[in-house]
């Protein structure tokens, strides 16, 4: 199954390769992405045979994004609170049994459009609960200095992938059939699930215990709603993915009845996508010391608009081909930049749960568009859908890069800071009490009084994305320029997790707060526990 790419980190020696559980789950996710790749061919190509609607084609593409839509958040909150190796494991049994169902059933010739769309789905599934705990293990397996070099190696595998599996699935179509490609992928996950079985993943250093799924799932959602260099990314992505799942979508129509190709022409267009995109991934590191990543967004993004266009308006498999390495050459820009942003704007205690509504809003978006650019087929025809979709692909991009700028979040450290000091507390508390209200007083010059207000919403937003309920500031009546600021949390252990959750950027807010503050003492903390 598909494993997108890990978090960004520092380019050094030694290279992740020379870990050998690294390197071992590198290349099975190399074999079960071609696997991955010759389903998405066959399962494409058989739904053309099965049914001659653009619609239901269009469909297969939906069947293959909505699980990650509907099951990336909960896939994240998971990933963050259990055994992150049992999960991958689970996931990819499940997605194996659906692969192999569906390999049976189709060779066996009870394969229905609902049947094919069905069993589609089920796999993705195992993607969708897989994808975020992928990400999230690679810091586990390599040292801190070749994360970097990770993302490569992660980005290439996928895209050496993606030029052998289209072009080994249209062949294997041709002589075979659909449902042996279908066999194939089932059997191309077993590598990952023998690595994943043999790896002895070292236990939690975390002292505190795990967070409960529902709470889980709200964490992330908060901290998605609290952190705007995150909402930045997912508003990027859902103006891309929106209309760029056009060509997603349409290509398998365009392959068979455009251009009259067979499955091994339909697996060589898709081969030379992904020639694109490995061409692209090596000559990321050169663009991005050329151009900003806001910058990088929008060449994409019109790069991607424009081939969208040439592809429409080809009639042969030369200029289709031609049209498609560009696409691919543009598509792996726009994804690296997009899940670069994710993973920057994120820190570690949630950041399965962030790349998790990164995922969300990346499939969602396609889910939704493949089903519009389909139903609009069906009016306008294929060429037309095509171009309608690149048009608003390069309006949008214009439009969000004026009104929503990207790559702020890169500029931000969200490493642990660990610099709030243990609570001060006169007996034990249990770690269930509450609701807890925490209190900071702070004496502050009426002259700067506009300025540290202005300073203390940013704090606020801060207090709400790591767990707080409520958030206040108050001016004492009788004292001016006394001011309390108070937050409430769930619990006591909420709010020891608040201590865990501070990064390096908050403590530099913090700092800025506490430059308003008179006097030689620092800001008073009280800590007050609902009593039982």
């Amino acid at each position: 199954m598909n494993a997108p790419a890990p978090a960004p980190g520092a380019a050094t020696e030694p290279s992740p390769l020379a870990n050998p559980v690294f390197r071992a789950l590198w290349i099975a996710t190399v074999v079960s992405n071609i696997g991955t790749w010759m389903h998405d061919v066959g399962a494409g190509w058989l739904m053309t045979s099965l049914s001659r609607e653009p619609l239901m084609v269009a469909l297969v593409q939906a069947a293959t994004t909505l699980p990650m839509f509907l099951l990336a958040l909960p896939g994240g909150a998971l990933a963050d609170i259990v055994d992150r190796r049992r999960l991958l494991i689970g996931a990819q049994l499940f997605g194996l049994a659906a692969a192999a169902l569906l390999a049976v059933m189709t060779i066996g010739g009870l394969t229905t459009p609902t049947v094919l769309l069905g069993f589609t789905a089920a796999i993705a599934v195992g993607a969708a609960l897989s994808a975020p705990a992928f990400q999230a293990i690679v810091p586990e397996l390599v040292q801190a200095s070749g994360l970097q070099q990770a993302v490569a190696l992660n980005s290439l595998g996928v895209n050496i992938a993606r030029a052998i599996g289209p072009a080994l699935g249209g062949v294997i179509i041709a002589f075979a059939g659909s449902g042996a490609v279908f066999a194939l992928n089932a059997v191309s996950v077993l590598g990952v699930i023998t690595v994943l079985a043999r790896w002895r993943r070292p236990a939690s250093t975390s002292k505190l215990p795990a967070e409960h799924f529902i709470g889980a799932m709200r964490a992330g959602m908060r901290y998605a709603l609290r952190a705007p260099d995150l909402q930045v990314v997912l508003i990027r992505s859902v103006g891309f993915f929106l209309f760029a799942s056009g060509l997603w979508a349409l290509l398998p129509i365009i392959a068979r009845r455009d251009l009259g190709l067979g499955p091994a022409g339909y697996g060589g267009l898709l081969t030379f996508m992904g020639l694109g995109a490995i061409a692209g991934a090596l000559l990321l590191p050169r663009l991005r010391g050329r151009l900003n990543a806001n910058r990088m967004t929008i060449a994409a993004s019109l790069l991607l608009a424009l081939a969208m266009a040439a592809l429409a308006l080809s009639h042969s498999f030369v200029p289709a081909a031609a049209a498609l390495a560009v696409a691919g050459f543009a598509w792996i820009a726009m994804m690296a930049s997009l899940n670069g942003g994710a993973q920057a704007s994120s820190p570690g205690w949630v950041k399965a749960r962030a790349l998790a509504i990164y995922l969300l809003v990346f499939q969602g978006s396609m889910t939704a568009g493949s089903t519009l650019w389909g139903a609009l087929a069906g009016h306008i025809g294929i060429a037309g859908t095509l171009l309608a979709a690149a048009a608003g692909l390069a309006l949008a991009t214009l439009l969000l890069a004026w009104r929503v700028p990207f790559g702020a979040s890169a500029k931000i450290d969200l490493t642990p800071s660990g610099h709030w000091p243990a609570p001060v507390v006169a007996r034990e508390v249990e770690q269930d009490s509450g609701p807890v209200l925490v209190t900071i007083e702070y004496r502050v010059d009426r002259a700067t009084m506009a300025d540290f207000v202005a300073t203390m919403q940013a704090m606020q937003r801060v207090r709400r994305r790591d767990g707080a309920i409520s958030w206040g500031l108050y001016e004492d009546a009788a004292a001016p320029g006394i001011v309390v600021e108070s937050f409430t949390v769930e619990s006591w252990l909420e709010h020891l997790r608040q201590h865990d959750r501070v990064t390096a950027a908050d403590r530099e807010l913090q700092q800025a707060a506490r430059a308003f503050h008179i006097g030689d003492a620092p800001p008073h903390v009280r800590h007050f526990v609902s009593p039982r």
